[in-house]
């Protein structure tokens, strides 16, 4: 009988992931898994879970969680001789990588994606040594954003980095970063430097119109200047997929790409709190099979 394991986040979607468990494991049931599933407790949870999935050669794991139990799960994956398929129940604040991949943003009906006979490989993105799968953020915008609570995360949903991001931006901070891809360097000061591997960050899906998931690439924004002057103009162009043609911003694909600091920074990875500066970033091409939506 193939196996499939049920990683679930309970403090996910408002508190409303472990209400998604029972019709989830039913249908997996129906499709002939024998269906295990593991609840996190704390931090580090979903990657130990993956990770014994992987060693039982699981067939399927599947996240019940936000964008940080994704984070985590397919942390789990990495180095694994054996890698199960994933699938996705995003019942985040944001849950950029079901937007990149087209899965319903609608737990019920990402339920029944995982019914679908079509996989999708997709690039994973290497950070020191750990895997991510959306972005990858260092400045102090997103330092902001990851002092973030959980509780105001399940409270306010995106008006919560909303809120931190305003914060921030009231202060008009920037640190210095030297930023190394391709044989160039760029050493400047800004609030913000983003790494996307997705077309979709904090839930603006056409921040980097073209990035593919599949396509082997860092997309990377460098934003040399951000006051209230110049947000709203900001904003526009996030809205518009035009972001990398903005005069305040330096835009660049790179496979591979350093980023250090004369101050103590943190970074942002997958909207969760990751390491401290330096790093350097990496593509894992078509690392993760994804079930996806059957084709219209």
């Amino acid at each position: 009988m193939t196996q499939a394991m049920i990683i679930v986040n309970p403090s996910s979607g408002k508190e409303e992931a472990p209400d998604y468990v029972s019709s989830t494991e039913e249908l997996l049931v129906s499709r002939g898994y024998e269906v295990t599933v593991k609840e996190t407790q704390k931090e580090g949870d979903a990657t130990e879970y993956c990770i014994a999935a992987c060693e039982a050669k699981a067939d399927l794991v599947v996240s019940i969680g936000g964008d940080g139990t994704l984070h985590e799960t397919i942390n789990g994956l990495f180095g694994q001789s054996h890698q199960p398929k994933l699938g996705v129940i995003p019942l985040g604040t944001v849950n950029d990588f079901a937007r990149a991949l087209q899965i319903p943003l609608t737990p019920e009906e990402a339920i029944h994606t995982l019914a679908s006979s079509r996989v999708q490989r997709v690039d994973a993105g290497r950070l020191n040594g750990q895997l991510f799968v959306n972005v990858v953020a260092a400045g102090p915008l997103a330092e902001s954003l990851s002092s973030v609570s959980s509780h105001d995360k399940s409270r306010f949903g995106a008006l919560a980095y909303f809120k931190e991001g305003i914060k921030e931006l009231a202060g008009n901070a920037a640190h210095p970063l030297t930023i190394q891809h391709d044989g160039k360097t760029w050493v400047g000061e800004t609030p913000l430097f983003l790494a996307a591997l997705t077309n979709s960050v904090g839930g603006f899906e056409k921040l980097a119109p073209d990035a593919a998931v599949d396509d082997g690439l860092l997309h990377c924004y460098i934003i040399k200047d951000l006051n209230f002057l110049n947000t709203l103009t900001v904003s526009i162009s996030l809205l518009l997929g035009t972001l990398k043609n903005h005069k305040d911003v330096d835009y660049f694909t790179a496979r591979e790409v350093t980023v250090s600091s004369a101050d103590v920074m943190r970074t942002n990875v997958d909207g969760e709190e990751g390491p401290a500066l330096p790093i350097r970033l990496s593509v894992l091409p078509r690392h993760i099979q994804v079930v996806v939506p059957e084709e219209a």
